[in-house]
């Protein structure tokens, strides 16, 4: 049996039809979304690693084999590109400056986090997807759903700020292309805003000199750098707090997927967190960044309606054959930080709004109190990075906000419905 079948004739659908998971269009078209889904993950899985000290192309190219080995655990039914996870920057960071513990050490925090998702992953899959769902109905993971957008929106602005010309030729062309084209202007919306900012940013003189140099300098061929992990007890309390987010993004990114493709994927919710366990286990067990579902990516699927595993493996295996091409990797890292700025103010903004749209088609109650308190509380707590240092330990609002979410709402809920009985 095929992996996909053809959506329709495998042309561009019609601008409201939606490309299923095991759906795609012509090849040639499933690139196109391929490397939408390339330049939304490029930006961050390559920041990442750098601000943490870990190989870059190593953790392109374990991000390109932990979304393979993602899309084949959950059996090609839920579309989701692994990039280098933010949430774990400052942990990282505060574990290495104040913990004292190096890279190998990191890696093995890494290492143990993953393994901890997939026993909560295998948890679910024995005792059922309800064991997750009272802890995350629909008004936790559209909480999630919404700081995660909203928490992204500081990056997305500083990046459009750092050239805001590209930023608003990007922003322009892709508003422009999804509210008046149709057919495949309108899905590739993304990739050809960002090729605009791109372009004229080149043509303007505008490219980073650096990154230019670096292009130039760079050779065509390198094998990517391996590290091997160790395990250190000092550095568990700095990263086991993130079990939480990376569970809470992984079931907030099925919730998104279902929503906006109008699928119900809660059998999945234990194969996607053994998937997105496995993947960060690799990823730190050779040098690379933690990974979890990437939100821009999450974006480009809610932009184009296009749900196709297909894309997402052509992103996966083009990750993998940049990694071993320092060239091609210069050549991507001179987009202009405003260009991806601009695609970013999109991108999460979309996801912000279907945390939105997760609470109305719940018919949450915002008259609740407990609705009121704990997710108006945990939102702000991770919109606004509300950092807390407990010791020696600092832990981010991200963290905060998910902690606040996943683990404080259900105990509150309780407590309310026995004073009420």
């Amino acid at each position: 049996m095929a992996l996909w079948t053809v959506h329709g004739d495998g042309r561009p659908p019609l601008r409201d039809a939606v490309v299923g998971a095991d759906e795609r269009l012509s090849w040639p078209l499933t690139a196109g979304f391929g490397a939408q889904h390339l330049l939304a993950m490029f930006g961050t899985t390559t920041l990442v690693p750098l601000v943490t000290g870990f190989p870059v192309a190593t953790t392109l190219l374990l991000s390109g084999v932990g979304t393979l080995l993602f899309l084949a655990l959950t059996r090609n039914q839920v579309p989701s590109y692994l990039g280098a996870s933010a949430a774990f920057v400052v942990p990282l960071s505060v574990a290495a400056d104040e913990g004292g513990v190096g890279p190998e050490a990191l890696l093995g925090g890494i290492v143990v986090v993953g393994l901890v998702v997939v026993a909560v992953g295998i948890a679910v899959k024995a005792l059922g997807v309800r064991l997750l769902e009272s802890a995350m109905p629909p008004v936790v993971t559209g909480a999630v759903v919404l700081m995660i957008g909203l928490g992204l929106a500081p990056q997305a602005v500083s990046a459009f700020g750092a050239q805001p010309a590209a930023g608003a030729v990007t922003l322009g062309v892709i508003v422009l292309s999804t509210v008046l084209s149709r057919g495949l202007p309108a899905r590739i919306s993304v990739l050809v805003g960002v090729l605009a900012g791109w372009g004229a940013t080149a043509l303007s003189g505008g490219l980073a000199e650096h990154r230019v140099r670096e292009l130039h300098a760079a050779p065509w061929f390198g094998l990517p750098e391996l590290i091997s992990p160790e395990l250190h007890l000092s550095a568990m309390p700095f990263l086991l707090p993130l079990v939480i987010v990376l569970v809470a993004e992984h079931v907030a990114h099925l919730k998104v997927v279902a929503a906006a493709s109008g699928r119900d994927l809660d059998r999945f919710v234990g194969d996607a967190l053994i998937g997105g366990g496995l993947a960060v286990t690799l990823s730190g067990s050779a040098g690379g960044s933690a990974l979890s579902s990437h939100p821009a990516n999450i974006g480009v699927m809610a932009v184009t309606r296009v749900y196709s595993t297909a894309a997402c493996v052509v992103a996966a295996l083009a990750a993998v054959l940049l990694s071993f091409s320092p060239k091609l990797c210069a050549l991507i890292g001179t987009v202009p930080m405003g260009a991806l700025g601009g695609a970013m103010l999109v991108l999460f903004g979309l996801l912000a709004l279907v945390g939105v749209r997760i609470w109305t088609a719940a018919d949450v109650d915002f008259a609740d109190p407990v609705n009121l308190a704990v997710l108006g509380t945990a939102v702000i707590a991770g919109v606004g990075d509300l950092t807390l240092s407990l010791g020696e330990l600092r832990i981010t609002g991200m963290v905060w906000g998910s902690v606040g979410i996943v683990v404080l709402y259900p105990a509150l809920r309780r407590l309310a419905d026995l004073r009420t009985t």
